[in-house]
Order: structure tokens, then C-alpha cells, then sequence
């Protein structure tokens, strides 16, 4: 079967797995008032990310079964996590825990296709541990909430999945893009400047971004 429709079947697949996403986020972590989000502009916005990023992931990983296999599991939960915080604003221990074990059995193995040097993994665990700390403390002056547990968390995890290059380009690429949308919203008054917004939606994009528009090393 031509490459170009097991891409067009992941996007397909992609677009679906987004749309359940989206719904699990409106149950799951159950919200405060027991309420169940209906779908409004976050569920497209979820589809759209499900469908590149599973034909992304197929694109560039489909030549190799296990490191297609190994990107396309954390991908998905990626893809769950963009949902849920783009819904409650968190994300959950349930998921960013387990992708930490994830990353460093995945290593064990040696089906990593970001760090294939124990040297590499050496600079993925300093960053893993660095960048975390470096955010945390930085994020003081700001006040409580300035920067979520839940995404320093996940920069663990990513660290030690993608490597450190990819965790610095993640981060740039998301810092990048959240300063983009904010401006925009600011401007056409849809925020103001006292807005919260979450930065866990951008990291995760810049993360996507890092691990399946860059090359695996």
C-alpha cells in the first residue's frame, strides 16, 4: 500500500481519536459542578491537532514498525493531555506520571529513536531535571499558578523522551506560539492583560512540533 494513504488512514484515525479526546476532557477529570462540557470551538481545534499529529507521526515514523510504535503511544496520550488542559486547565498525574516511566523503559530497551547514546540520555536526564527547576524558580516572582505542576511534569517527561534538544526547541516553539495567540486575543479584546491562560496547550504543541517536524536526531 503507497505510503500517502497510510498517512491519509492516520489522519483519519487522528481526526477520530481527537474528537474522543475532546469528549473525555469534558468528563474527565470530572469537573467541579459535575457539568459535561458540550462541544464548542475547543473539539475542532482537538480533531484538527489529533488528525497532524497521528499523520505526522506516520509520516516520518512509518519505516520503522517499533519506533513507530514507541512515538505513536506518546503522541496519543499527548494528544489527551492537549485536550484536557485545553478544556480544565490541568494536567493530570494520571498521565504525565506515566510518561515519565514511559520515556525512561523505552530507553531501556532501546526503542528510543531521539536518544540513541547513552551520552545523549545523559544531556535528556540533565535537562529533564534542569529545564523543570530552571521554569519552577523562575515562575516564583509571579506568583502561585505562574507556571503549572502539571507542565513541569510533563517537560520531564519530554526531556527524556526527545532528548534535551528537542525539550529547548519544544519550549521555544510554545513560548513562541502562546505569545502569538495571546497578542491576538488581547488585541481583538478577547483577553485582557490580567487573563490566565494555560501555557500546558502551547507546550504540548511545541512539543509535537520538536518531536515529529524535526529529524529523530
Amino acid at each position: 500500500m503507497d505510503g500517502a494513504i497510510f498517512i491519509a488512514i492516520a489522519a483519519a484515525l487522528g481526526i477520530g481519536f481527537g474528537y474522543g479526546a475532546d469528549r473525555l476532557a469534558a468528563r474527565w477529570p470530572e469537573h467541579e459542578d459535575g457539568a459535561i462540557r458540550q462541544r464548542d470551538w475547543r473539539t475542532p481545534i482537538v480533531v484538527i491537532a489529533g488528525g497532524l499529529a497521528f499523520a505526522a507521526t506516520v509520516a516520518r515514523f512509518g519505516a520503522n514498525p517499533v519506533h513507530l510504535g514507541v512515538v505513536f503511544a506518546y503522541v496519543a496520550v499527548l494528544v489527551v493531555l492537549f485536550a484536557i488542559d485545553l478544556d480544565q486547565r490541568l494536567l493530570p498525574n494520571l498521565l504525565t506520571y506515566p510518561l515519565i516511566a514511559f520515556a525512561l523503559v523505552v530507553y531501556a530497551v532501546g526503542a528510543n529513536p531521539f536518544i540513541p547514546r547513552v551520552e545523549d540520555f545523559a544531556w535528556a536526564v540533565v535537562a529533564a531535571v534542569a529545564v523543570p527547576i530552571a521554569l519552577f524558580l523562575l515562575a516564583i516572582p509571579f506568583g502561585s499558578g505562574a507556571i503549572g505542576e502539571g507542565d513541569l511534569k510533563l517537560l520531564v517527561s519530554v526531556g527524556l523522551f526527545a532528548g534535551a534538544s528537542k525539550l529547548f526547541s519544544g519550549l521555544v516553539v510554545g513560548a513562541l506560539a502562546a505569545g502569538v495567540v495571546v497578542a491576538i486575543l488581547v488585541f481583538i479584546r478577547r483577553l485582557s492583560m490580567k487573563s490566565f491562560v494555560p501555557y500546558g496547550p502551547f507546550l504540548i504543541a511545541g512539543t509535537l512540533w520538536a518531536i515529529l517536524g524535526l529529524p529523530p536526531q
